[in-house]
């Protein structure tokens, strides 16, 4: 398999799931927050690997450094193989406070009640469901 040497930092940023479009990490580069060995990255711009990477998300900048280089979007699994995370721990405990800050996104809205929830209501309440 031929691996390139060098490719843009907006395919990059993609195939290590930074982004979940490539048009994003574009917009991410043009707006200033993607940084490439400490200089404003444009989405064009070669990287190859060694190189360092800040990606400011909120609340958080995100560091990376290049491993490996890829053209296709590799699994979340994989991505250990080409990026290697160099994102400092009170960076990644703002994230974590931000994420108890926003709630349990697991509970659901209220709204109907689902066919379960009908059925624990009517035999909580003793009444036979309608026909």
């Amino acid at each position: 398999m031929n691996r390139p040497e060098e490719m843009r930092v907006d395919k990059w940023l993609f195939a290590v799931r930074l982004f979940k479009t490539r048009a994003q990490a574009a917009e991410a580069c043009r707006s200033g927050k993607v940084r490439l060995n400490d200089s404003p990255a444009k989405s064009a711009k070669l990287l190859r690997v060694g190189d360092t990477i800040s990606v400011r998300q909120n609340p958080i900048t995100r560091t990376l450094e290049v491993v490996g280089l890829t053209e296709r979007r590799v699994g979340a699994k994989l991505v250990a193989d080409f990026a290697d995370d160099k994102t400092p721990p009170a960076e990644l405990e703002k994230l974590r406070l931000a994420k108890l800050e926003r709630g349990d996104s697991a509970h659901k809205k209220p709204g109907r009640p689902s066919k379960r929830d009908r059925r624990l209501i009517h035999r909580f309440t003793d009444c036979a469901p309608p026909e």
